[in-house]
């Protein structure tokens, strides 16, 4: 019996993050699971719709480079970065937990309330502080 072969390349239906993300670039996290786990570091970019983000020295992978010509430049400002260049790679969503602004020795959950004027912020669960 013919069994034709498997399709190479990307998944045609990547799985959509269906969570709530409530971490902004620039909020201090604390890695809770993995690898890294208790490494601190502030967050960089943020991809909601996989559920994932980049924290500043965490998670940093080696990756080698080839010089490669940039364009109409000077001929020092001509090649990129060569070598051995670290870059941070995403850590999901759930492995990172925000590290309490009024407390900066306990991690914390982050909550949305709406105030008195009608605008929304975030506070932290365990303080009750505004983030």
């Amino acid at each position: 019996m013919y069994v034709p072969p498997k399709k190479k390349g990307p998944r045609a239906n990547t799985p959509k993050f269906e969570g709530k993300l409530r971490l902004k670039v620039g909020d201090t996290v604390r890695v809770i699971a993995g690898k890294d786990k208790n490494m601190e570091g502030k967050i960089t970019r943020v991809m909601p719709a996989v559920g994932k983000v980049i924290v500043e020295g965490v998670n940093v992978n080696i990756v080698h480079k080839k010089p490669r010509p940039q364009g109409q430049q000077t001929l020092a400002a001509q090649q990129q970065q060569s070598g051995r260049v670290p870059i941070a790679s995403p850590l999901h969503a759930s492995k990172v937990q925000l590290v309490d602004p009024a407390d900066t020795h306990h991690v914390t959950r982050v909550g949305i309330r709406v105030e008195a004027d009608g605008s929304r912020v975030r506070f932290a669960r365990k303080s009750g502080g505004v983030i």
